[in-house]
């Protein structure tokens, strides 16, 4: 049940914050200048943009240290996911991660 939950979180949020970034390229195309003014246009959306550039640190934190200690084969793949965006890269991390938890526990 919690590899379903995992999938369904990576799908969301993987849909969900694409869904919005996708008319921007098409609009703008990959204009780097223009996006950073639109994160940072006020306070609100800087402490969204804040928030989001330190979970993404946490979470590439998360998965080299959790990842090695658990053996984890592919661990450059949940690294660009988190890069791609904390919802796309956590999920994805959890799920393999409960599947590998799950693999080990069957083996023993």
């Amino acid at each position: 049940m919690l590899q379903i939950t995992y999938l369904t979180l990576f799908v969301c949020g993987t849909g969900l914050q694409y869904a919005q970034f996708i008319p921007f390229l098409i609009e703008h195309g990959l204009d780097i200048n223009l996006f950073i003014d639109q994160l940072f246009a006020n306070q609100i959306s800087s402490f969204f943009g804040i928030d989001v550039i330190v979970s993404v640190l946490v979470v590439l934190t998360l998965v080299v240290s959790e990842g090695t200690r658990l053996k984890m084969r592919y661990l450059w793949i949940y690294l660009v996911g988190a890069l791609l965006g904390v919802a796309v890269g956590l999920p994805l991390f959890l799920l393999m991660r409960q599947r590998q938890l799950e693999a080990v526990a069957q083996a023993d």
